[in-house]
């Protein structure tokens, strides 16, 4: 039997807003600041009723720096997981010089997921705001979609399948694609 569908996301700026500050985007600091983002939770109601099952994907690399604890972050996950259908929040803590296999753009994450659920990731989607989480995507062979908020910083990446500018689009995109 095949494995199941899923979408993978990114968290902050895909589930919840970004907090911005000149053009770049970080990950809330408390969890009073987690806003979850109302075009998510439309886009992600309608793929868990189509039978996807929802994952987040996400670089902390705060924790490694030492200015984000490991409790914070899972504070945030746990809130954010109790508010939607996502089945569980992967989390990288690493920072890039850790060379870790689970640091976005690197797909070790979705691998995880992917062998602990049974997913099967030729059917499988990431969904995105960084170049980062659309190569992780690319490199596990999910088709992708870059949600543009034009931070200023360079998008380094092969070009996703699709760029929308709002996660209202998401399930219309992921069902009209499985089709």
């Amino acid at each position: 039997m095949a494995g199941s569908p899923a979408v993978f996301l990114d968290r902050d700026g895909i589930i919840n807003r970004a907090i911005v500050r000149e053009g770049k985007p970080y990950p809330p600091a408390r969890l009073e600041e987690v806003e979850i983002l109302s075009g998510a939770v439309s886009s992600l109601k309608q793929l868990d009723t189509a039978g996807y099952v929802l994952i987040g994907i996400t670089n902390q690399p705060d924790v490694a720096r030492g200015t984000q604890s490991r409790a914070v972050v899972e504070s945030i996950n746990t809130f954010i997981e109790s508010k939607l259908p996502i089945r569980k929040i992967f989390v990288c803590y690493h920072d890039n010089a850790d060379k870790c296999t689970c640091r976005k753009p690197k797909p070790g994450l979705i691998l995880q997921a992917a062998e602990k659920y049974g997913l099967d990731l030729s059917r499988s989607w990431m969904v995105g705001d960084r170049w980062k989480d659309i190569s992780a995507g690319q490199a596990a062979g999910l088709k992708t979609i870059f949600v543009d908020y034009h931070y200023a910083e360079t998008y380094k990446g092969s070009p996703a399948d699709f760029t929308v500018e709002d996660t209202a689009f998401l399930a219309e995109i992921i069902l009209k694609g499985a089709k």
